[in-house]
C-alpha cells in the first residue's frame, strides 16, 4: 500500500467524546465505577468538559461534554468498549456496575472470541467490558454466559462456542491474516 494512511501507525484511535446531561453524575460514575482519572476539566465557551483517562500516556481517552438535550431518549452511541486482562477483572467490573443504582440492562455474553458484560451507564449509553479469548471465530455471534461459574467453565463454554463455528482458528493465525490483508509487515 502506498498511501500514507496505509502505514500501520499512521492513524491510531485515541479517544472519544460524548455529550452528557449531568456532567458531575457522569464524571462520578466513570471515576468511581470504572476507575478513570480526571486529567483536566474546564469550560470551552458554554460547554463544560471533563477529560478522563486510565492510561498515563494518554491525556484523555474519554471526554464528557455538557449539552446533551434533556429530551433525547435515544443514545446514538452503540457502545463504548473497554478491554480487561482476565475474568477476575471482568467480574469485578460487573460487581461494581451492579452496585451502582443508575446502571441498567446488565448482560453477560460470549462472542466465542471474547467474554463480555454489557450495561448502560447512568444516562443510558451502552458499555461493553470484555476479555479477549486466544482464538477467533466469525462475528456477529452472541450467546449468554454465566460468569458465576469457575474460570475453567467460562473458558470451556466460550471455546466450545468458538469451535462450533466454521472459521474457528487461533487468534495468532487470525491476526497474521489481518496483517496481510491490511498490507502491514509482520
Amino acid at each position: 500500500m502506498s498511501h500514507p494512511l496505509a502505514q500501520r501507525n499512521a492513524l491510531v484511535f485515541s479517544h472519544m467524546g460524548f455529550y452528557v446531561r449531568d456532567i458531575a453524575r457522569m464524571a462520578r460514575f466513570y471515576t468511581e465505577v470504572l476507575c478513570f482519572f480526571v486529567t483536566d476539566r474546564g469550560d470551552l465557551g458554554p460547554v463544560e468538559l471533563v477529560f478522563l483517562s486510565r492510561d498515563p500516556a494518554e491525556h484523555h481517552q474519554i471526554v464528557l461534554a455538557t449539552g446533551r438535550p434533556a429530551d433525547l431518549s435515544f443514545s446514538v452511541i452503540n457502545q463504548i468498549s473497554l478491554r480487561v486482562p482476565d475474568l477476575a477483572t471482568l467480574r469485578e467490573v460487573r460487581r461494581r456496575a451492579l452496585a451502582e443504582p443508575d446502571v441498567s440492562d446488565m448482560v453477560c455474553a460470549t462472542h466465542g472470541n471474547a467474554v463480555s458484560i454489557y450495561f448502560r451507564d447512568p444516562e443510558g449509553n451502552r458499555l461493553e467490558v470484555f476479555m479477549d479469548m486466544p482464538w477467533y471465530c466469525e462475528q456477529p455471534l452472541r450467546e449468554p454466559i454465566d460468569l458465576d461459574q469457575s474460570d475453567e467453565a467460562v473458558m470451556a463454554a466460550a471455546e466450545a462456542l468458538a469451535r462450533s463455528r466454521p472459521k474457528f482458528r487461533s487468534r495468532a493465525q487470525w491476526q497474521a491474516e489481518m496483517t496481510a490483508l491490511m498490507g502491514y509487515s509482520a
